[in-house]
């Protein structure tokens, strides 16, 4: 007889985290579901790395939810950036076409 030892794999729990609220941000939770995913992104990823290889899946899922996080954060920055110059040159103009 032959017996296969079974590896017990586990999927870390911090890069789940990481994903859902890296598609939460994009519905639900704007700013902070983006800062969430990618710290939880960054801890999941570092817990990955120090445990056993192979005992510990998740990778892909922490990659997932770091990239969803840092691209809601860029274009919330872009957008913030857009306003911004959009009141200070927008106001500029029109304040200048008030005056005769």
């Amino acid at each position: 007889m032959s017996y296969q030892t079974s590896s017990y794999r586990s999927t870390n729990s911090l890069a789940v985290i990481s994903l859902i609220f890296g598609i939460c941000c994009w519905f639900v939770l704007p700013l902070i579901g983006a800062i969430v995913a990618v710290v939880c992104g960054h801890l999941a990823r570092a817990e990955i790395r120090r445990a056993e290889p192979g005992t510990v899946e998740g990778d892909g899922l922490a990659i997932a939810g770091l990239v969803l996080g840092y691209v809601h954060l860029a274009l919330a920055l872009l957008a913030i950036v857009f306003v911004v110059a959009f009141l200070l040159l927008g106001f500029g103009i029109g304040l200048h076409s008030l005056h005769w």
